[in-house]
């Protein structure tokens, strides 16, 4: 006899940005792989998006809901699908139509009416919430990072007067960026004077988009439990600790996981050649295929770090830069992809060209080409300073190349670390360092260069990381759960 099917609940995750259509990073790939995920729990989760080109390219044109009274000008609600995704847009061309990156202008600073673009989707979010979209009714508004943040505040400060008001979630991805802007823009913002307060949206005399969500919002998650520990500290928590602190009994971390089925070495279309646990002899075609196209030595037996990354203060990568004589000292390699700040940027170009053969860097991202790197890279570094969960450790584990990351946030919950007891207990994946120094990372390059030759340690460790579930489906379970919960 089996028990009743679960109520379905319909939940609107509101956020910046969704893989495929468009990503900086990987808060887009958790928003575009929770509906699926979710699904199998009794789960309907829509994501409503900035129209951006990419957005609006696979949105239909007919209009759901006209929004005349939206923030920066009027806008209307479009359906639109994505593989088995459906998805809702906001079509305001005067606040998304811009080539680009979706935060940034051609001069690479921020868009000035960032505040505006980012408070109308919240804004169409709480017009949704409350009910005026007919053919879907949120039972609960999922707000991701400080894009969204401001709709628990719609919600809450009767931005739709009358309306029905669901109940809200508020995620933290990287708390890093808050999103505060002058308080004279709050008419504009469409936020009533009774909002500019300590409970409501202020922060420091500005009005603070994800500090308004942490505030109002009915339950707030982040994406490791690691991290959510640390955001209550006030080392952790950049200036909103108390408020975690005060809100600690709804603040819960979940971690991401990745999409299994895309990030697969077995049926991978970017690699040279594909493999899994019990074929790793394949994997060295892909460590062939990866030193060839980045001109580093052909050498099968040298120990190759591969990084996937920005190349940003928060990521450690200044760090690595002065580790890589520690690095070479080990006879090892070092293969360097991503994009971010210019001088870490300009660091990696110098050590390439002092180092022909030995340091390469691609800088840029290339989605395929990141592929390439998991399956050929022996080691992937990950020396974050903090690292809200971390998507990366978790594509590592999948591909059979051995994490070496720092002991913070999401990297400390989902690596093993090759210690005495877990080599003994067999249960090692990659190798964890504390504190997060240059010093502390040269101990870890060190320590993973010597269990490199020990082959059958490092393959046991291989194995053990490819055995782990990195999927969505605990996690969805544990986010299902919270909305039950939260509804009841």
């Amino acid at each position: 006899m089996t028990g009743a099917a679960p109520t379905v609940l319909n939940i609107l995750a509101v956020a910046s940005e969704m893989f495929p259509l468009v990503k900086t990073g990987g808060l887009a790939d958790v928003v575009g792989a929770l509906p699926a995920s979710l699904a199998p729990e009794g789960v309907v989760m829509r994501p409503l998006l900035p129209g951006y080109p990419a957005v609006m390219k696979a949105a239909a044109p007919e209009s759901l809901l006209d929004l005349p009274a939206l923030p920066g000008g009027g806008g209307r609600i479009c359906r639109g699908r994505v593989g088995e995704i459906d998805f809702y847009a906001l079509d305001a061309p005067q606040l998304f139509d811009r080539p680009g990156n979706p935060y940034l202008g051609p001069d690479g600073r921020d868009w000035p009416d960032n505040a505006v673009r980012f408070a109308a989707l919240a804004w169409a979010a709480a017009a949704i919430g409350a009910g005026r979209l007919a053919e879907f009714v949120p039972d609960i508004l999922h707000a991701h990072d400080w894009q969204a943040g401001l709709a628990p505040a719609y919600l809450r400060f009767g931005a739709q007067p009358g309306g029905r008001v669901p109940r809200s979630v508020m995620t933290v991805h990287n708390l890093a960026y808050q999103g505060q802007f002058p308080p004279g823009l709050l008419a504009s913002l469409h936020l009533p004077p009774e909002s500019f307060s300590i409970a409501g949206v202020e922060y420091y005399g500005q009005v603070g988009f994800l500090k308004a969500g942490l505030q109002l919002a009915d339950r707030i998650t982040t994406v490791s439990p690691t991290y959510a520990g640390e955001l209550l500290t006030s080392a952790g928590g950049m200036g909103l600790d108390g408020l975690f602190r005060a809100r600690s009994a709804v603040v819960s971390g979940i971690l991401n996981g990745i999409d299994t089925e895309l990030w697969n070495p077995a049926s991978d279309p970017h690699l040279a050649r594909p493999y899994d646990a019990r074929r790793l002899k394949a994997r060295a075609a892909n460590k062939e295929a990866l030193q060839e196209r980045l001109g580093l030595a052909p050498e099968a037996g040298t120990l190759l770090f591969g990084v996937v990354s920005r190349l940003a203060w928060q990521k450690g990568l200044d760090l690595l830069l002065a580790a890589i004589p520690t690095l070479l000292a080990e006879g090892a390699q070092l293969a360097v992809l991503g994009t971010g700040e210019a001088p870490i940027e300009a660091g990696y170009r110098a050590a390439a060209a002092t180092h022909p053969g030995r340091v390469a860097c691609l800088i840029g991202f290339d989605e395929g080409l990141a592929h390439l790197f998991q399956a050929g890279a022996d080691a992937l570094l990950v020396p974050s300073r903090f690292e809200p969960c971390g998507l990366t450790q978790l594509s590592a584990l999948r591909y059979g190349a051995v994490p070496v990351v720092a002991r913070v946030g999401g990297l400390a919950d989902t690596v093993i670390d090759a210690g005495a007891m877990a080599l003994a207990a067999g249960v090692g994946t990659g190798v964890q360092f504390a504190p997060v120094t240059a010093e502390a990372l040269e101990g870890a390059i060190r320590r993973a260069a010597s269990l490199w030759r020990e082959p059958a340690v490092w393959t046991r460790m291989q194995r053990n990381g490819m055995a782990t579930d990195v999927s969505w489906q605990a996690s969805a379970r544990l986010y299902a759960k919270l909305f039950r919960d939260l509804l009841a």
